[in-house]
């Protein structure tokens, strides 16, 4: 079970670490093509926070928001992989901060074909969330193993 549960973890956590190393090899000076899809939604996503919340957002450079998804997404993955719930969490945060910006399905018509794609892989990341949660629910409700007590020998007079 324990090697099963290995593979599972590493399977998962593929697309994670495999989006990282992309990122990363193509991060360049301004944050590469990355920084370039994500420039637009950030945007919308900054302007929706300010007029919803009436405050301005100071101004964060999109290069260390793609740098930090890809500490997030690297370090996240390879912690899970070992079974550590600070991977989990890591990757929870990830995923917490990134859905709602980059599948913005809210900024389109219903019936437009956008709207479905993005929606779908707007309930995929919460797929993934979902699952991420039950990992460390399960996690969490498994005792930790007890040192076993040794009988102690009876006396032999």
């Amino acid at each position: 079970m324990g090697f099963v549960s290995f593979v599972g973890r590493v399977l998962f956590v593929a697309a994670f670490l495999l989006s990282a190393y992309q990122e990363f090899n193509e991060f360049g000076t301004d944050g590469g093509p990355a920084a370039k899809a994500l420039q637009p939604k950030f945007n919308v996503f900054v302007k929706n926070i300010s007029s919803h919340l009436g405050v301005a957002v100071p101004h964060i450079e999109l290069k260390h928001v793609i740098a930090a998804t890809i500490a997030l997404k690297g370090l996240g993955g390879l912690l899970f992989i070992l079974s550590s719930s600070l991977g989990a969490y890591l990757l929870l945060l990830y995923l917490a901060f990134i859905t709602p910006i980059v599948h913005d399905f809210y900024n389109y018509d219903m019936e437009k074909a956008e709207f479905a794609q993005i929606f779908g892989k707007f309930t995929q990341d919460l797929a993934l969330i979902g699952a991420l949660l039950f990992f460390l629910g399960m996690k969490n409700s498994i005792p930790k193993r007890q040192a076993k007590k040794k009988a102690p020998k009876a006396k032999t007079n």
